[in-house]
This record gives C-alpha cells, structure tokens and sequence, in this order.
C-alpha cells in the first residue's frame, strides 16, 4: 500500500486548512482510513477515521472543528480542519491497515500560528 499525504502548511488560529490523501495499491473502498499527527515531542495520535462504509470518529479534542471525507472513484481521503488552533500544530499522517501490515503516508506538516 502507498499512501501520499499533502496540504499541510502554516496558518493563523482559526484558520483553516484541507489534507489530502491519495492511496493506491489496495482495494481502496475496503480499508478504513485513518488521520493521525505528532506533534514535537509527543506520541502520535489518532485524530480521525473514516471507515469503508463512510462511518466517521473523531478525536475529542477536534470533534466540531475537523471532518474526514473519502472519495472512493478517486481513492481519496480529506481531512477539512476548521478554526485550527496552536495545539493542533503537528505532522498529520494518514494510515491503513493492509494484511495485517501497517501503512503509512510521508506526512504532511501543518503549524498554527497564535
């Protein structure tokens, strides 16, 4: 599986910005997809999952503000982030699960300026 994150970048708090991820090499509808970030010196988290039948979750502290979508004629996810906040600062990744093997985009840098 290859997963390709972009749009991430440096924005003012409350601002917003658009991720988007192109997946290839799986049955692209199948696979929940998830967005994760890490932000400097701290674990990485979950921030959302979209599944295959379009089911969503969010993370506590985004629920409100992000949404995760997917288009499955394009093999595409997006995570719409809306009134960014400092703390939200970090590398957002996307991610599946294939064979029971972990995948992983490069990462997509986003800053939130206070």
């Amino acid at each position: 599986v290859q997963l390709q994150a972009s749009g991430g970048g440096l924005v003012q708090s409350g601002g917003s910005l658009r991720l988007s991820c192109a997946v290839s090499r799986i049955m692209f509808s199948h696979y929940d997809i998830d967005w994760y970030r890490q932000a400097p010196g701290q674990q990485r988290e979950l921030v959302a999952t979209i599944s295959s039948d379009f089911h969503t979750s969010y993370a506590d502290s985004v629920k409100g503000r992000f949404q995760i979508s997917r288009e499955n004629y394009a093999d595409m996810v997006y995570l719409q982030m809306s009134l960014l906040k400092p703390e939200d600062t970090g590398i957002y990744y996307c991610h599946t699960v294939h064979r029971g093997q972990h995948g992983w985009g490069q990462g997509t840098q986003v800053t939130v300026s206070s």
